[in-house]
């Protein structure tokens, strides 16, 4: 079985749908790497990125056609989606993402024989919602934040010399910094109204729980959890991870929120995620 995401990157206007530019070649394609319909003023800007799955034709090589991921989207996704900007009853600050999201996995999955597996929803370059086509009842919102500290790797089981060799210059004894970047992944249940919880909640939530704890310290010496913990990456994550999961299930007062994954960039060619196993 073979997995294959195609990322559509769209804009949308504000007032009126925008005037047929999504009516295939109302406006020329010059660009879709960077979007399609190209942006004009002020706009929204948004990526749909679709995972599809299924087996290669021995022939073709494909088990689908990267055109018809694209044109489902265009022809079908992004009427919709006008649809609750230009309507003047609605208020897109209150859209319902939950149900948006499922009605545009049910449209492509019926446009593209049943060979989407998830749908991710990017809102911004931080912040998406991603539902699996196996499981229409709830949404995984992804959040991304940051925190500067500094920290020393140090383990008190090896001695000087094998510590310097174990970790080489981050085992300075006056220590180094990073600015971390961390993206938290919550499941929740779509209500029956088709929200999921408001992701200022989450943003809340983790400030409070983490970030404000971590950000600007010296992790060896001024975060208890690291008393004996080494602060790697891998520890950093799990870190977190225990002061989010207990405050998770408050988000919403959905029951059956879950935290579901924890990931720390150290650097942006490093990145730890932790599942809670």
């Amino acid at each position: 079985m073979l997995e294959l995401s195609r990322t559509v990157r769209f804009t949308l206007s504000d007032g009126s749908p925008t005037g047929g530019r999504c009516e295939p070649g109302a406006t020329p394609r010059a660009n879709t790497y960077a979007a399609w319909p190209a942006m004009r003023g002020l706009g929204r800007y948004y990526e749909l990125e679709v995972l599809c799955r299924g087996q290669a034709d021995p022939d073709t090589g494909y088990f689908i056609n990267i055109r018809e991921i694209d044109e489902a989207v265009w022809e079908h996704v992004l009427p919709y989606l006008e649809s609750f900007i230009a309507d003047p009853m609605s208020d897109p600050a209150d859209a319902p993402l939950g149900e948006i999201l499922r009605a545009i996995t049910n449209t492509l999955s019926e446009r593209l024989n049943d060979k989407v597996a998830a749908v991710t929803f990017k809102l911004t370059p931080t912040y998406s919602l991603t539902l699996q086509e196996a499981d229409m009842s709830h949404v995984t919102v992804r959040q991304q934040f940051d925190f500067a500290a500094a920290h020393r790797l140090h383990a008190a089981g090896l001695s000087e010399e094998e510590n310097q060799q174990t970790f080489g210059k981050c085992n300075n004894p006056a220590g180094h910094g990073h600015n971390y970047r961390v993206e938290v992944a919550v499941q929740t249940a779509i209500d029956p109204q088709g929200h999921a919880f408001d992701v200022e909640e989450l943003d809340e939530a983790v400030k409070a729980a983490a970030i404000d704890h971590l950000d600007h310290k010296n992790l060896n010496e001024d975060v208890p959890a690291f008393a004996e913990l080494n602060p790697t990456v891998e520890h950093i994550a799990q870190v977190i991870w225990g002061m989010l999961a207990p405050k998770v299930a408050d988000l919403g007062h959905v029951e059956d929120a879950t935290l579901v994954e924890v990931s720390v960039w150290e650097t942006e060619k490093t990145r730890c995620t932790y599942r809670g196993e």
